[in-house]
């Protein structure tokens, strides 16, 4: 896939000279951190030295002081809670660290996770009344409740009371429940907007064992799982979260809970633990059950409290993500081949697809996958209940949940985020919704949202490529949105000693005139790739051949030696 470069324009030379003096850093680190808005001694402090003294105070959040009013009055008077939550990576996080949380000094709690098959997503009849005819009295909804109006109305009849924790765009109506805790509601102060589900629940658990008199260890403690939701449900890492990131890796990589301890072993992870691992090895696992099976698992794995038993448990997940992998792989065949076989399809500015047998625990990903080879807001849909069900993937800087919500005269249910999100329709209206989509997109897109964009950060020499400049690009971690890793390009370039690895990588110290630094690179991915008419980037790199490089600093160690690589991002030829 062919890129757009666009690198970032240079900062205020002033504000950028003043940082570099007062943080000590060269002009180059400087005008990154200053086009990220650190651009004063204390931002960046705060930003290098993250401080959980300077999380929000959680009676900031609309509701909070009706939350905790109500759990405290279901603890003191023995009611049973049941803990409710989604089935993906950061609705399973949820429930592990609200019920972890509860059951460490209250008996009479439980946990439910909806069915993806069955129920679908969100606060479902069949678990409402399941909370009625189990006596539960209180429901805290974690990562989902925020549209589910008929729900609770249901569940207030039966007797069951709602705190919804909810991070997810709120309709015009909200749910009759007790507390609605969303920092995304249009009446709530809450400073900071982009927590994920499960940060939502933890403000929860702050704000009540504050009242409590808890100790702060006790909640601190599951800033682990927090930190797994933040990465997995890809939200800004960017202030309250920047935070609770930076510790929960600290927590992840320091003390891990027996479960996550089992995920590192199944994912044969020998290093310090990043955002990546969590998004690509992790998260997947996590999120493999509420895929194939039942999310129930991925809980009672999370909340197991010995790693025998984690491990056990984690063998089983891994072997559902294994499973998951093969459906995802011959549903994306499938997918690019129903593209490729209609020549109306592949002109269009989107791709909605529709097959009734398709693994419905998959079509996410599947998505995310036909982006890859056709750039476009995506959705793939299959049948579930005698409805179509699917879900949307977007691409750079384009809203699709808004684009969807144009077509919800033909929806039954739908929701998300800006890049992602879900739908349910009558199998019917898929082709009249297949034609709207298509008209309202082409209404909103524009040339630059049609090809994946790199984002550069600066232009910098090979030789200021070294263990300094290194230390304080790692610094700068947790990268993820908001705060994405530094990528960097070095121009007019050439390869020497380039090597093919496990015929598909590309291995080669890349040399710039006057610099005496030629660091080793490696491209995954880019031994076959064609970037001209029948010209290979092998071949090109043979001929020594100049090019622009564009590329992210990594330490790579092996046999106790560790040397600095270039990761390629992408490669333009002259």
């Amino acid at each position: 896939m062919e890129y757009k470069w666009m690198i970032r324009e240079k900062a205020d030379p002033k504000t950028v000279e003043s940082l570099s003096k007062e943080i000590n850093v060269n002009l180059t680190l400087a005008n990154i951190l200053v086009n990220r808005r650190v651009d004063t001694f204390q931002k960046a402090k705060d930003y290098f030295r993250p401080d959980l003294d300077k999380l929000h105070d959680p009676m900031l959040m609309k509701d909070m002081d009706k939350a905790v009013a109500r759990m405290g009055r279901a603890i003191k008077n023995e009611e049973k809670i049941l803990v409710y939550g989604d089935y993906d990576v950061d609705g399973t996080t949820s429930v592990a660290m609200m019920y972890g949380y509860i059951s460490q000094f209250y008996p009479h709690v439980d946990f439910y996770i909806p069915d993806r098959y069955k129920e679908g997503y969100g606060i479902s009849e069949k678990g409402v009344r399941y909370a009625a005819e189990n006596n539960f009295k209180l429901i805290i909804s974690l990562d989902c409740g925020i549209k589910a109006i008929s729900k609770v109305v249901l569940a207030k009849e039966l007797g069951v009371d709602f705190i919804i924790c909810d991070h997810h765009t709120p309709g015009e109506a909200l749910p009759p429940a007790v507390a609605i805790l969303d920092p995304k509601r249009s009446d709530c102060s809450y400073p900071y907007k982009e927590l994920s589900g499960c940060g939502v629940g933890f403000k929860l658990i702050q704000a009540f064992a504050s009242l409590m008199g808890d100790e702060a260890g006790k909640v601190m403690e599951f800033l682990d799982l927090l930190a797994i939701s933040i990465a997995a449900d890809i939200v800004p890492i960017t202030g309250e979260n920047r935070i609770l990131t930076f510790y929960g890796i600290e927590r992840i990589n320091n003390n891990p809970r027996p479960g996550i301890k089992a995920l590192i072993l199944r994912s044969k992870i020998e290093k310090e633990i990043e955002i990546s691992d969590i998004v690509f090895k992790i998260g997947p696992r996590i999120n493999a059950s509420g895929r194939l099976e039942h999310a129930k698992a991925s809980v009672e794995l999370l909340i197991s409290k010995d790693l025998e038993d984690a491990l056990t448990r984690a063998e089983l997940v891994d072997t559902v993500n294994a499973a998951r992998k093969n459906f995802d792989e011959n549903i994306t065949k499938e997918a690019l081949s129903m593209i490729q076989s209609m020549e109306e399809v592949q002109q269009m500015k989107t791709t909605v697809l529709f097959k009734e047998d398709w693994h419905k625990g998959v079509i996410g990903i599947v998505a995310s996958r036909c982006i890859e080879r056709y750039y476009r807001p995506t959705i793939i849909l299959t049948e579930s209940n005698n409805k179509a069900t699917g879900s949307a993937r977007s691409v750079f800087d384009f809203d699709i949940y808004e684009a969807i919500s144009e077509c919800s005269d033909l929806l039954e249910q739908f929701g998300g985020h800006k890049y992602a999100a879900g739908l349910t329709l009558s199998v019917d209206n898929v082709p009249a919704f297949q034609a709207k989509f298509e008209e309202v997109v082409s209404a909103r897109i524009h040339d630059i949202h049609m090809k994946p964009v790199l984002e550069i950060d600066d232009e910098i020499l090979l030789d200021q490529i070294n263990y300094k400049f290194y230390n304080i690009l790692k610094q700068m971690a947790p990268f993820g949105p908001g705060n994405p890793e530094p990528v960097f390009t070095v121009r007019q370039v050439y390869a020497d000693n380039v090597r093919i690895l496990k015929d598909k990588h590309l291995r080669f110290n890349v040399v710039q005139d006057g610099q005496e630094t030629k660091p080793i690179c490696i491209a995954f991915g880019l031994a076959d790739k064609i970037t001209y008419p029948d010209e290979i980037i092998y071949k090109m790199l043979m001929r020594k051949m100049r090019f622009d490089l564009a590329f992210e600093i990594r330490e790579n160690t092996f046999r106790n030696n560790s040397t600095l690589q270039l990761y390629v991002k992408d490669i333009k030829f002259d």
